[in-house]
């Protein structure tokens, strides 16, 4: 994967945020978007073999559309300024996500803002054993990695249902649990790229791990 080309076609995309554009170049596009696939067909089968519930994600499955959508978001450019894909990408669960683009490149897993049902299933594990949820966090290379949850907008209060006197009340007071390892543009175009994408996915995955147990059990 050339990603020095993959930087300048974006570089151009949002210096010409328009469909003429992407229609008088969509050869470059479509040619980054398959070597792009490939390079995630790769990853993906490298990080199979780390643990047996993986779930193998296509990268044609895993890609995310590079269209912003206009509905929900009219005031956005037509074309992001990113490629951004998620893989062992099970049916809801907290897969690990890739993004490559201008305003950031990063490395994130975790559930952003889930939906309440979602959410209370977490906060019911917190409170059933939120000490495993805090013993990862606390972990000194998960916190060199990551630096702790995502900072988000967090409860003032107690949850419904939880008092405020709880063991593990700033953990339930978070309305996203997530965690993000932010990338230079250096570190994507240096060679061990592959191999540190690899070490941040396996700090990652038993926090993963107990957001989808969460949610499933």
């Amino acid at each position: 994967m050339d990603f020095n080309d993959l930087f300048h076609f974006l570089e151009e995309l949002q210096q010409n945020n328009n469909k003429e554009w992407m229609d008088a170049n969509r050869k470059w596009y479509k040619s980054l978007r398959n070597d792009f696939i490939t390079w995630l067909d790769d990853l993906d089968m490298t990080m199979g073999q780390f643990h047996d519930d993986y779930y193998p994600t296509p990268g044609k499955k895993g890609i995310n559309r590079i269209n912003n959508n206009l509905m929900f978001h009219p005031n956005k450019p037509i074309y992001k300024d990113h490629f951004g894909a998620g893989l062992d990408k099970a049916p809801n669960s907290a897969d690990f996500y890739i993004e490559i683009g201008l305003k950031q490149c990063l490395l994130a897993g975790g559930r952003w803002r889930p939906d309440s049902k979602t959410l209370r299933s977490i906060r019911d594990a917190i409170d059933y054993n939120g000490e495993e949820l805090q013993k990862i966090l606390d972990k000194p290379s998960f916190q060199k990695m990551f630096g702790g949850l995502y900072e988000d907008e967090k409860l003032v209060s107690s949850p419904k249902g939880f008092s405020n006197d709880h063991p593990h009340i700033e953990l339930l007071r978070n309305k996203t649990f997530a965690v993000e390892y932010k990338l230079s543009k250096a570190q994507v175009l240096s060679p061990d790229f592959k191999e540190r994408i690899i070490a941040v996915y396996k700090e990652m995955l038993p926090f993963r791990q107990y957001l989808n147990q969460a949610v499933t059990v």
